[in-house]
């Protein structure tokens, strides 16, 4: 049997597929490949996503964006893309779907306290999702 693979995406590649992706790896370990990608990747991770995710033991510091990688796109199980803006074309038989995550700044929350929201957000979807893996293996 194969390890199940998932390739989160977001635009900037900076902070909520990032989160996701770190997420996923200490909810899965090494039960399930986890990629990440912005459709149009930034320069940095984001600052406050990364701390975020160190206040509940999670390190993304040494992670940089990057695009979608083709090949990668062909051969991963699942596609998630997180919030409204990433649209991706996957191939046929790749399932996608969408997370249309919280987004506190819609309702005044800014700062790190967002982050959390956005964090907690996905953290439970990820959650539901590595137990469908695992259910699945």
């Amino acid at each position: 049997m194969s390890t199940p693979s998932v390739l989160f995406v977001c635009v900037k590649n900076g902070g909520k597929s990032q989160m996701a992706a770190g997420l996923m790896r200490r909810a899965a370990g090494g039960a399930v490949e986890v990629h990440s990608a912005g459709t149009r990747p930034g320069s940095a991770v984001n600052g406050l996503s990364a701390e975020a995710l160190a206040e509940v033991g999670v390190d993304i510091t040494g992670e940089t964006p990057k695009a979608i990688d083709p090949e990668l796109l062909a051969r991963v199980d699942l596609v998630v893309t997180l919030g409204r803006e990433a649209v991706v074309e996957v191939p046929d038989g790749t399932r996608l779907v969408n997370w249309d995550t919280d987004e506190p700044s819609e309702r005044g929350v800014d700062g790190i306290e967002r982050m959390r929201l956005v964090r907690d957000d996905i953290a439970r979807r990820v959650a539901e999702l590595a137990d469908e893996f695992a259910r699945r293996g």
